[in-house]
């Protein structure tokens, strides 16, 4: 079968593999789509932790089961998306309901191998039901969730402010889903066409540039004075994780889904006075992923809103350099198979 493998940052090299065999406890898809996000393009320019070179990137997928073991309720040819946190079932964070952030997480297209190739083979408990979406609907499920996640980690409440940091898809995600929680939210990137994208298609209540004049000033004044009582951060840049401590609220929330190589810093006084609740979150669980199903049945998201850019197969190793430009607009590429 043909795979794309990132042989070391820069690089892609097209390249021919043995077809998957169906093994106990697994399942052999056939993949139909594969949406490109910042996991992989960090991992394209060498600032992606956790990884190893070569890799088959991918892990937004939409495919079609062509065999299965221990799978009940799926069958051959059904429509699918995965769960592509791999877990071992049996460590402290399995064992207290939390495989997201499993010690011996293996994260598709991450850890191992991903979905740049004609086949997979996944886990069967990985699997989830297509719930009518389309094949280029299903691996927006995944970007969404780990935003559904970030939202869930800070217990959004209806009416407080939520301000989100980075207007790629994960942060998307995430201003959707405090939406859907009832809060106010704020979009901060330093990307007008992403800030107008989040006001025009999303209809984000505040939109702040993250370069202009008075930017704090900004944020105080369209919280009446309190500042934001949750800050997510989805930019996975260490200046701005660094620099949105002062937007928190006193009593507030910082939830980091961004991830990035270097240390946290700041002003532990600061910090101490407001009482702040610093989090992490990891990736995103199956009720995540149910949450985000349902809110695309009904109608409370479009996630074709976000596909801004197609490509075949055979073209990502040359298309996708451009979608690191700003000029190009990329919101989500999407591979189709």
């Amino acid at each position: 079968m043909n795979t794309l493998v990132c042989t070391q940052p820069g690089n892609f090299e097209y390249r021919t593999a043995p077809e998957p065999v169906l093994t106990p406890g697994n399942t052999i898809i056939k993949i139909k789509r594969t949406g490109i996000c910042g996991t992989d393009l960090h991992a394209f320019e060498g600032t992606q932790p956790y990884f190893e070179y070569p890799r088959i990137l991918g892990h937004e997928l939409a495919g079609e089961i062509i065999e299965t073991d221990n799978a009940p309720g799926f069958g051959k040819g059904e429509a699918v998306t995965i769960i592509p946190y791999f877990n071992c079932g049996s460590c402290v964070a399995c064992r207290s309901g939390k495989p997201n952030c499993c010690v011996n997480l293996k994260v598709c297209g991450v850890h191992i191998d991903g979905g740049m190739a004609e086949y997979l083979s996944v886990p069967s408990y990985s699997l989830v039901h297509s719930n009518a979406l389309s094949y280029d609907e299903l691996p927006l499920v995944e970007p969404l969730a780990i935003g559904a996640h970030g939202i869930s980690r800070a217990n959004v409440r209806p009416g407080e402010f939520v301000l989100v940091i980075g207007a790629g898809p994960i942060g998307l995600g995430a201003m959707e889903f405090a939406r859907v929680a009832g809060a106010k939210v704020i979009a901060m990137d330093v990307n007008t066409s992403r800030l107008a994208f989040c006001k025009d298609k999303l209809k984000v209540d505040h939109i702040v540039n993250a370069l202009s004049e008075n930017v704090i000033g900004q944020v105080r004044e369209i919280t009446l004075g309190d500042m934001p009582g949750v800050v997510i951060d989805a930019t996975g840049s260490q200046r701005a994780i660094n620099n949105a401590f002062q937007y928190m609220a006193h009593g507030g929330r910082y939830v980091l889904i961004g991830l990035q190589k270097g240390e946290i810093s700041f002003s532990h006084p600061e910090f101490h006075k407001r009482e702040g609740t610093l989090m992490s979150s990891r990736n995103a669980t199956r009720a995540d992923f149910e949450l985000v199903m349902n809110a695309l049945k009904n109608k409370q998201v479009d996630p074709l809103t976000y596909i801004t850019h197609r490509a075949k197969f055979e073209q990502v190793k040359d298309e996708f350099p451009n979608w690191f430009k700003v000029e190009t607009g990329v919101i989500k590429a999407m591979v189709e198979m």
